[in-house]
């Protein structure tokens, strides 16, 4: 699913138009300067995960459309948030990064102190891509489709395991959210990570998992798990028989993860506008769009105007599951 694209510069510089309503020499002169120099581009997680894929083409195809280099660099920790604490203080709109959902909008509310305001330090350039994550039970479990998988739920409250990627993450939150929209009592277990997750359940120490679609498609291809829904507003073009939470009555249970590109929040408008018009252009690629749907991202796009929105709609969403639910960190 394509987001529609609305251009970016629609007013961007308007306030710093003269009178006459023609920009002065000097922004002209600043505009056709920049980029100046290679950029780096920040990806705050370990190199060969989807963040760093994605990543990696944004740089290609923005390399081409800036007509300067576009460094890739790995600075992971903290849930992507040591990554973007570089951007937010690099003070240089040569430097931006790619941010997942738990850096932009979950860890704000789950962190005593944050080392940067999202809102002040992060300026929202372009929704990259969406990762959409569906929920699965062991294939040996007999649970062939949600409306069982849900009346066991109710019938056995307290006794079925969801395990997530790591306390506070958003396949926590996806599990948190299910939990209060569906009425059942699923025992949260969490891990370190996605991979021992998806082996627990293969074993059957853990009967059921949210996880992104890329994680468990292979497994599910096999037959050793289950998929019973997609939790997002579309199917999975990858599993398009898959019914969707909202298909199955529950609209508002919506975990996608998602990756946006963000400038530092001291980067002027017409800097922002030109990286927003370089990476619009490269996720219109079809080459991006085929790379991207084969880890499992569904491509973005819009204005930053778009992207900041989102994100605002997404700090609520998940604070309120992070208060209901009583998330801390481990």
């Amino acid at each position: 699913m394509r987001l529609s694209r609305r251009s970016a510069l629609a007013g961007l510089g308007a306030a710093s138009l003269a009178p006459s309503l023609a920009p002065s020499l000097a922004t002209t002169a600043r505009a056709q300067a920049f980029p100046s120099k290679p950029l780096t581009l920040i990806v705050p997680f370990p190199a060969g995960g989807p963040a760093d894929i994605f990543g990696r083409h944004m740089a290609q195809g923005m390399s081409g459309q800036l007509g300067k280099p576009v460094v890739v660099e790995n600075k992971s920790g903290v849930a992507g948030v040591t990554g973007m604490d570089f951007v937010a203080k690099s003070n240089d709109p040569h430097v931006m990064g790619i941010a997942s959902a738990s850096a932009a909008s979950i860890m704000q509310s789950l962190m005593p102190r944050m080392p940067y305001d999202p809102e002040r330090d992060l300026a929202p350039v372009i929704l990259v891509v969406k990762v959409q994550e569906i929920l699965v039970v062991n294939a040996k479990s007999g649970i062939n489709d949600f409306k069982t998988f849900l009346a066991r739920l109710k019938a056995e409250p307290g006794k079925w395991t969801c395990g997530s990627a790591g306390t506070g993450g958003i396949t926590h939150l996806a599990i948190e959210l299910f939990k209060r929209e569906t009425g059942t009592d699923l025992v949260h277990v969490p891990y370190r990570g996605a991979a021992p997750c998806t082996n627990d359940l293969l074993a059957g120490t853990i009967q059921s998992t949210i996880l992104d679609v890329p994680v468990l498609l292979p497994h599910i291809r096999s037959g050793a798990l289950k998929a019973l829904a997609v939790t997002s507003a579309v199917r999975s073009p990858l599993l398009p028989d898959l019914p969707t939470m909202g298909e199955l009555g529950y609209p508002r249970v919506n975990s996608d993860n998602w990756y946006g590109l963000f400038s530092p929040g001291s980067a002027s408008l017409a800097d922002r506008g030109r990286i927003h018009d370089a990476a619009a252009a490269t996720l219109e690629s079809k080459d991006v769009t085929d790379a991207f749907l084969a880890v499992g991202g569904i491509v973005g796009g819009g204005s930053p105007e778009d992207l900041a929105r989102f994100r605002r709609q997404e700090v609520a969403k998940w604070a309120g599951v992070i208060h209901l639910a009583g998330v801390k960190l481990e």
